[in-house]
C-alpha cells in the first residue's frame, strides 16, 4: 500500500481514540453503560446497524453472492423476517424492558422467574458473545492479513487495542458515537466499491450482459428440509422471525441500545429506522458482491489471485488492486471500522452484564466503585477476546462456520423464556428452567445427529419447545414459593401504532422487490 493509505488507517484510528477522550468523564455505571438514556433514534438505530452488519457481512456476505455456487441474491431471504421482528419488539419484548430502569436485560429475568433462570441465560450470553466475537476478529485479520502482506497479529492488535482504549474511556457515548461514524465509513465503502467495480466493466450495460442470471434468483421456494436444502421464504421467514426477535430483544449486545434511548418512543423510532434500513443497506453489499464476482469471473488474472477455497479475499484483494491511493486506505477502513464496531458493542455488553448479573448483585458499590468496576470489566473483556482470536487459528476451521449454529441453538430457547413471562402469569420459574433446558438439548441433538433440518429453523424449534414445556409443566407444578407469581412491570404497548403499519408494508414491499428482482435484469 502507498504511504497515503497507511496515513489514512492512523488518521482514523487516532480520531477514535480522541472520541474516547471526548466522553471520559462518568458519574456512574448507568452513565457509562446506557450513556445517561441521552440516545435519540438516529444514534441508536445507526449503532445497532453498525454492531449488527459486521466486517463478516461486508466480506464473506459479499463473497457469498459473488462467488459461491449456488449463492446469489439468496442472501436477501435473511431481511425478510426483519420488520415483522420490529413490530413484535414494539409491541411486546422492548417497554418492559425499558420501563424496568434495568442495565442488564437479564436482570427482568430474576424479577419475573428467579435468579437461577438470570445467572443461567447471562452466562450463556457472555459465553457465546465472547467467541463469537473472538473468531470474528481472527477471521477479518486473517483476510487482511493475507492480502496486505502484513503479519495478523497486527492486524489484531490494530483493531482490538484502539477499540478497548476508546471503549475503555467513553463508555457507551463512545461506543454508540463510534458506530455512527462507522456506519458511515461502511456505507462509503460500498458505493466506492459498486461505483469502481462497475467503471472496470464499462458501465451498468455491460454490468448486466455479464452477469450469471441464476445469480439474480433471491426467492428459493422450500421448506429447508434435506441436506441440500438452506435458504428459502419460509425457513427464513419463520426461523428468522424468532431470530431477529431474540437477537434484538434478548441479546444485551443489542438490547442494551433500546435501554439507552431518551424515550420509549425514541426507541420505537429506532427500532422503525433499523427494519427500514437493513434491506437497502444489505442489498447494497449484495450488489457489490455481484458486481464484483462478475467482474472476477471475468478477469481471468484477478480470478486467479482469489482462492478456490477463500472467497473471502475477494473484495480486500479487489480494494488492493483497483482502487486508487487514498480510496485503498478508506476502503480498508471501512473493514476495521466494521469489526470494531463488533468488537465495541460485545465487550461493552459484556461487561455490562459481568457486572450487573454477577459483581453488583453481591456488594454495595458506590458511583465512583461502579465506573472502576466497569472499566476494569471493559478491558478484561477486551482482552479476553483478542485472546480468543489469537487462538482461533488453532481451532477447526468448521468452527467459523458454526458461530451462526451456536447462536441458533440458544436464541430460540432464550426468547421463548422472555416470552412467556411477559405473556403468561402462570409460567413459573422451575417449568420455564426445564423448558429452557430441553429447548437447547433438542437444537444440539438436531446438531450432533446432523438432521436434514436447516439451521434457522432452530431459532423457532428452541423457542416452541420452551415456551409449550414452560406452560404445560406450570399446571403440573406449582410454584416454587408464593412470591414467583408477584411479577414486574409486563406492560405491552398498544397493538397498533403507526411504526407498526409502516414496517408491514416494508415487509410486504421487500419480499415483493425481491421476487421480481431478475426480472429488472
Amino acid at each position: 500500500m502507498h504511504w497515503i493509505d497507511y496515513l489514512v488507517i492512523a488518521t482514523y484510528s487516532i480520531g477514535l481514540l480522541g472520541l474516547g477522550y471526548v466522553f471520559r468523564q462518568h458519574r456512574n455505571k448507568h452513565d457509562y453503560f446506557l450513556g445517561s438514556r441521552s440516545f435519540g433514534w438516529f444514534s441508536m438505530g445507526m449503532s445497532v446497524m453498525a454492531s449488527q452488519l459486521s466486517a463478516i457481512s461486508f466480506i464473506s456476505a459479499a463473497a457469498f453472492v459473488g462467488m459461491k455456487q449456488g449463492g446469489g441474491m439468496q442472501w436477501l431471504t435473511f431481511e425478510f423476517a426483519v420488520p415483522l421482528a420490529m413490530i413484535f419488539l414494539i409491541i411486546v419484548l422492548v417497554p418492559p424492558l425499558y420501563r424496568a430502569g434495568i442495565v442488564s436485560i437479564y436482570a427482568w429475568l430474576e424479577q419475573r422467574y428467579s435468579l437461577t433462570t438470570r445467572l443461567l441465560i447471562s452466562a450463556v450470553f457472555q459465553f457465546s458473545r465472547a467467541f463469537a466475537t473472538g473468531i470474528m476478529i481472527y477471521t477479518v485479520a486473517l483476510v487482511l492479513a493475507s492480502v496486505m502482506a502484513i503479519p495478523m497479529w497486527q492486524t489484531i492488535l490494530l483493531s482490538g487495542l484502539v477499540t478497548i482504549i476508546y471503549s475503555w474511556q467513553g463508555g457507551m457515548k463512545a461506543v454508540v458515537w463510534g458506530d455512527v461514524i462507522q456506519m458511515i465509513i461502511l456505507l462509503m465503502g460500498i458505493v466506492l466499491c459498486i461505483g469502481y467495480g462497475l467503471e472496470l466493466q464499462g458501465g451498468w450495460e455491460a454490468f448486466v450482459a455479464k452477469v450469471d442470471r441464476q445469480q439474480l434468483e433471491a426467492v428459493p421456494f422450500n421448506w429447508g428440509m434435506g441436506h441440500d436444502a438452506s435458504f428459502g421464504f419460509w425457513p427464513m421467514l419463520i426461523g428468522g422471525f424468532f431470530l431477529y426477535i431474540s437477537y434484538y430483544g434478548c441479546d444485551q449486545s443489542q438490547a442494551q441500545r433500546a435501554l439507552s434511548g431518551k424515550s420509549l418512543k425514541e426507541v420505537r423510532r429506532a427500532l422503525l429506522f433499523n427494519g427500514l434500513f437493513r434491506f437497502p443497506v444489505t442489498l447494497a453489499y449484495c450488489f457489490m458482491g455481484l458486481i464484483v464476482g462478475t467482474f472476477a469471473f471475468a478477469t481471468p488474472e484477478f480470478l486467479e489471485q482469489i482462492p478456490a477455497d477463500q472467497p473471502d479475499r475477494m473484495i480486500p484483494l479487489f480494494i488492493i488492486n483497483y482502487l486508487p491511493v487514498g480510496m485503498v486506505g478508506l476502503l480498508l477502513v471501512a473493514i476495521l471500522a466494521a469489526a470494531m464496531s463488533s468488537l465495541s458493542s460485545a465487550i461493552n455488553s459484556l461487561s455490562a452484564a459481568t457486572l450487573e448479573d454477577f459483581v453488583a448483585r453481591r456488594r454495595q458499590l458506590s458511583a465512583q466503585q461502579q465506573v472502576q468496576w466497569s472499566r476494569w470489566l471493559t478491558l478484561a473483556w477486551g482482552m479476553a477476546c483478542i485472546g480468543l482470536a489469537f487462538s482461533a487459528g488453532r481451532i477447526a476451521p468448521t468452527v467459523i462456520e458454526a458461530i451462526n449454529k451456536v447462536g441458533s441453538a440458544f436464541y430460540g430457547p432464550i426468547v421463548g423464556t422472555f416470552i412467556m413471562g411477559m405473556l403468561s402469569h402462570r409460567v413459573h420459574a422451575r417449568a420455564i428452567n426445564i423448558g429452557l433446558v430441553v429447548g437447547v438439548l433438542v437444537n444440539l441433538v438436531i446438531w450432533q445427529a446432523d438432521l436434514p433440518i436447516f439451521w434457522i429453523w432452530w431459532n423457532f424449534i428452541g423457542a416452541a419447545i420452551t415456551m409449550i414445556l414452560g406452560w404445560g409443566l406450570s399446571f403440573i407444578w406449582l410454584p416454587v414459593v408464593s412470591s414467583a407469581l408477584h411479577l414486574p412491570d409486563r406492560q405491552i404497548d398498544k397493538w397498533w401504532v403507526p411504526e407498526n403499519g409502516v414496517l408491514l408494508a416494508w415487509f410486504v414491499l421487500i419480499v415483493w422487490f425481491s421476487l421480481h428482482l431478475k426480472d429488472w435484469f
